[in-house]
């Protein structure tokens, strides 16, 4: 018969727990360079758990042993870690936003720099290149696309996407003010769409980790959406500081809908173009 835990055992194993994962996150960091320990605790370790379940292991030092003996299996748990959950014209109020409002300012430069922080295997990337194609300003622009996971990365690069994915897809970008067929965009089979060539053209793909890399430029535009959900307090700001250092004078910064400058210190250097939709111009 199983003895139930007592309040003093069920605490000493949270500790325990505790102590396992800050193990392991630290290995990770210090022999692959990835450093999670600032991500929001409880976000990290239902990752955590998961990449456990996919590894068949039962403890978190198994998956430790695990991962600092098997770089490729590392690269996957990384891959895992990592924030990926995206979708193109996601929040297509947005997308009309940045035509009406963003578009007219970035017109005014000669030549624009966009950083895309946190671009996942791609789907907004390519979304921002669609709408600026269809505003005659894309041969004016560089998109700097980074994440952290190479795995990501690569599948950005690909630009290749479930077809089942088509039809919601569709229904976003035409929310999103789409002025052509978004069929356009892609050629399809049974299973994939391949996005064209040519909506890669003035892309980078690039590995940047916001938890420890610096600025490598000047931008026009940031867009880092949906991504400062999982970081916790400490590098929240931190990346808000980066962001502030990369951005050029009135440049802008797009962030997800339920991410907000409102507390943080740089917030006063700020004003938000239109409430709600966490696009901000630098005024100071």
């Amino acid at each position: 018969m199983a003895v139930p835990l007592t309040d003093s055992a069920t605490s000493t194993q949270g500790s325990l727990l505790a102590l396992e994962i800050d193990l392991l996150l630290r290995g990770i960091a210090e022999h692959y360079g990835y450093d999670f320990r600032h991500y929001a605790r409880a976000s990290i370790t239902r990752r955590i758990r998961k990449a456990m379940q996919d590894a068949g292991v039962t403890t978190v030092s198994a998956l430790q042993h695990r991962l600092l003996h098997d770089s490729e299996a590392a690269m996957r748990f990384v891959a895992a870690v990592s924030v990926h959950t995206t979708s193109m014209f996601r929040d297509p109020e947005v997308y009309r936003a940045l035509r009406s409002e963003v578009i007219p300012l970035l017109r005014t430069y000669p030549f624009v720099r966009i950083w895309h922080a946190g671009c996942s295997s791609g789907e907004e990337v390519y979304s921002v290149a669609i709408m600026l194609e269809e505003e005659g300003l894309y041969d004016r622009c560089r998109i700097y696309a980074t994440d952290i996971s190479d795995v990501m990365l690569e599948r950005a690069r690909q630009g290749v996407y479930p077809v089942r994915a088509i039809q919601e897809y569709t229904r976003a970008y035409q929310l999103a003010g789409g002025t052509r067929d978004f069929s356009s965009y892609y050629v399809a089979d049974h299973q994939h769409a391949v996005l064209r060539k040519s909506l890669r053209r003035h892309v980078v793909f690039s590995q940047h980790n916001l938890v420890c890399d610096s600025t490598f430029n000047e931008f026009q535009l940031i867009l880092c959406r949906n991504v400062m959900l999982y970081f916790d307090e400490v590098l929240r700001e931190r990346t808000y500081g980066l962001f502030e250092g990369s951005l050029s004078n009135f440049g802008l910064l797009v962030l997800g809908k339920k991410e907000s400058l409102r507390f943080s210190p740089q917030s006063q250097r700020y004003r938000e173009l239109r409430d709600g939709l966490r696009i901000y111009r630098r005024i100071g």
